[in-house]
C-alpha cells in the first residue's frame, strides 16, 4: 500500500477501518434481510388460503428453514455488529477497533457462507427443508444432499462470529480514553461486551453440534440415531443449549440502542444506569439455565420441567427491571418524537407483549398445548421483530446523520414507521388466536377454520415488506442527497426553548482529553 489510499472495490476489500467495516456489515446484513423477507414473503403467499397455491410443499419447508437461518445468522446478527463496529470506537474514544485486520477478515468470510448457504436451494434434491433448528435425525437420515453445504455455512458464520466478538471485548478492554472506568459507558458498549462473551461461550457449542451431524451423515456414527445407540433428544439439549442463549444474543444489543435514544429524547439522563447493567448480565447469565423449556415436550422429569419453567420465569424479572427503566425514563421528559423515538417506544411495547406470551410459554404444562403451533411463532416474532428489526432501524435513523454528515426526510422516516408497526401487528397479531386454536406452524397447508386470520396476516406481511423498502429508499436519497445536519441533530423542531435542559445526544462522543 504505498500508493496511497486503495480506490475503488479495493478500498473495501482490504479497508480496516472500523467505519468502513461497519457499513459494509450493514449493507450486507441489510441484503440478507431483503433476502429473507422474500421467503418469508413465499411463505405467506403460500398461507394466503387452504389448498395449495404457488409452491409445493418441499418448496415450502425449504423457505421456512431458509427464511429463519438467513433472518438471524445473515440479517439481525451482523447488523448489530455492524453498529457495534461503527459506534463502540467512538462511544470509547478509540482511534479503532483492537485488531482492525482480524475484523476485515470477520466480515468478508460472510458473503461466501451465505452464497453457499443460498445456493443449496438450486442444488439436486433443494435446499435444507428441516426447519431453522435442523433438528436430528430428520436433518441426518432424511434431508437432501446440500445439508453438508449447509453445515459447512454455519461453521463459517460461526468462525466470524467469534472473530468478531474477540475484537469488541479487546477494544473495550484494552482501549477505553482515559478516566473512562467500565461504569462510565455507555449502555450500548455494555450490552455489546456482554453479547460477546455470550458469543464465544456458544458458537463452539453450534460447532460441535453440526460437526456430530456431518459425523453420523458421513462417516457412520450415531450420535442421533436411536438404532445405532444415539439419541435424538441429545441434539435437542445440544443445540438448544446455543440456540436460547443465542436468542439474547438477537436482543441485548437492541437494550443499549434503545436505552441510547430514549435518553436522547426524553432530554433526560438514563433512569438507574447501573441496574441496567446488572439486569443485562443477569439475563446473559440466566439464559444459559433455560435452554430445555423448548423441550418440554420430550418427555424430561417433573423435576427438569420445574427447574425450566421456574428459570425461565426468572428471567422476566431482569427484563421487566429494563422495562421498567426505559419507562421512568420518558415520564416527565420532555419528550418528541422523532423516528428513532417512535420505533424506540413501539420496541418498548411491543417486546413487552412478547414477553407475556414467553411467560405463557414459560409454564410447562401450558406449553404442552401451545407447542409447534403458531402461537409460539407470534411469540418469537413479537420479540424478534420489535425486538431485533425495530431497534437496528431506530440505531440506523438516530446515528445515520453523524455517519454520512445529512438529515434523514423526517416526514419518510415516519410514514415508514407507521407502515412497518401497523404492518407488524396486523401479521404476527392473529397468529396468537390461530395457534391457540390449534394451527401447526411448518405445515404449508390448514384447515378452513382458519382461513379468515391467515389472509389478514398475508395481507400485512407484505404491507411490512413495503415498509422495509421505504427505508431502503429514504437511507440512500440521505447519503446521496439529504440536507446537511446541524451540529445538534436532535433539536427541537419548532425552535422553542426546552424547560430541562437538553443534554448533547453525543456527550459521550467527544474527544479524549490529553493523557498527562
Amino acid at each position: 500500500m504505498a500508493h496511497g489510499p486503495a480506490k475503488g472495490f479495493s478500498r473495501w476489500l482490504y479497508t480496516t477501518n472500523h467505519k468502513d467495516i461497519g457499513s459494509m456489515y450493514l449493507w450486507f446484513s441489510f441484503a440478507m434481510f431483503l433476502l429473507g423477507g422474500v421467503f418469508a414473503l413465499v411463505i405467506r403467499a403460500e398461507l394466503f388460503e387452504p389448498g395449495l397455491q404457488i409452491v409445493e410443499p418441499g418448496f415450502f419447508n425449504q423457505m421456512t428453514t431458509m427464511h429463519g437461518l438467513v433472518m438471524v445468522f445473515g440479517a439481525v446478527m451482523p447488523a448489530f455488529v455492524g453498529l457495534a463496529n461503527w459506534m463502540i470506537p467512538m462511544m470509547l474514544g478509540a482511534p479503532d477497533m483492537a485488531l482492525p485486520r482480524m475484523n476485515n477478515w470477520s466480515f468478508w468470510i460472510l458473503p461466501f457462507a451465505f452464497a453457499m448457504m443460498v445456493s443449496t436451494l438450486f442444488m439436486e434434491g433443494g435446499g435444507p427443508n428441516f426447519g431453522w433448528t435442523f433438528y436430528a435425525p430428520l436433518s441426518t437420515t432424511y434431508a437432501p444432499p446440500s445439508v453438508t453445504f449447509f453445515i459447512f455455512a454455519v461453521h463459517i458464520m460461526g468462525a466470524s462470529s467469534i472473530m468478531g466478538s474477540i475484537n469488541i471485548i479487546a477494544t473495550i478492554l484494552n482501549m477505553r480514553a482515559p478516566g473512562m472506568t467500565l461504569m462510565k459507558m455507555p449502555l450500548f458498549v455494555w450490552t455489546w461486551l456482554i453479547t460477546a462473551y455470550l458469543l464465544i461461550a456458544v458458537m463452539p457449542v453450534l460447532a460441535g453440534v453440526v460437526t456430530m451431524m456431518l459425523m453420523d451423515i458421513h462417516f457412520g456414527t450415531s450420535f442421533f440415531d436411536a438404532a445405532g445407540g444415539g439419541d435424538p433428544v441429545l441434539f435437542q439439549h445440544v443445540f438448544w443449549f446455543f440456540g436460547h442463549p443465542e436468542v439474547y444474543i438477537m436482543i441485548l444489543p437492541a437494550f443499549g440502542i434503545v436505552s441510547a435514544i430514549i435518553p436522547t429524547f426524553a432530554r433526560k439522563p438514563l433512569f438507574g444506569y447501573s441496574s441496567m447493567v446488572y439486569a443485562t448480565a443477569s439475563i446473559a447469565f440466566l439464559s444459559f439455565i433455560v435452554w430445555a423449556h423448548h423441550m418440554f415436550t420430550v418427555g424430561l422429569p417433573i423435576a427438569g420441567e420445574l427447574f425450566f419453567m421456574y428459570a425461565t420465569m426468572l428471567i422476566a424479572v431482569p427484563t421487566g427491571v429494563k422495562v421498567f427503566n426505559w419507562v421512568t425514563t420518558m415520564f416527565r421528559g420532555s419528550m418528541t418524537f422523532e423516528t428513532p423515538m417512535l420505533f424506540s417506544i413501539a420496541f418498548v411495547i411491543l417486546f413487552t407483549i412478547g414477553g407475556f406470551s414467553g411467560l405463557m410459554l414459560a409454564i410447562a404444562p401450558a406449553d404442552f398445548q401451545y407447542h409447534d403451533t403458531y402461537f409460539v411463532v407470534a411469540h418469537f416474532h413479537y420479540v424478534l421483530v420489535p425486538g431485533a428489526i425495530f431497534s437496528i432501524t431506530a440505531g440506523v435513523y438516530y446515528w445515520l446523520p453523524k455517519w454520512c454528515g445529512n438529515m434523514y426526510n423526517e416526514t419518510m422516516g415516519k410514514v415508514q414507521f407507521w407502515l412497518a408497526f401497523i404492518g407488524l401487528n396486523v401479521t404476527f397479531f392473529p397468529m396468537h388466536f390461530v395457534g391457540l386454536a390449534g394451527m401447526q406452524r411448518r405445515v404449508p397447508d390448514y384447515n378452513q377454520f382458519f382461513a379468515d386470520f391467515n389472509m389478514i396476516s398475508s395481507m400485512g406481511a407484505f404491507l411490512f415488506g413495503a415498509a422495509q423498502l421505504m427505508l431502503l429508499y429514504n437511507v440512500i436519497s440521505t447519503i446521496m442527497s439529504g440536507k446537511k445536519a446541524t451540529d445538534e441533530v436532535w433539536e427541537d423542531p419548532e425552535g422553542l426553548e426546552w424547560t430541562v435542559p437538553s443534554p448533547a445526544p453525543y456527550h459521550t462522543f467527544s474527544t479524549p482529553p490529553p493523557i498527562k
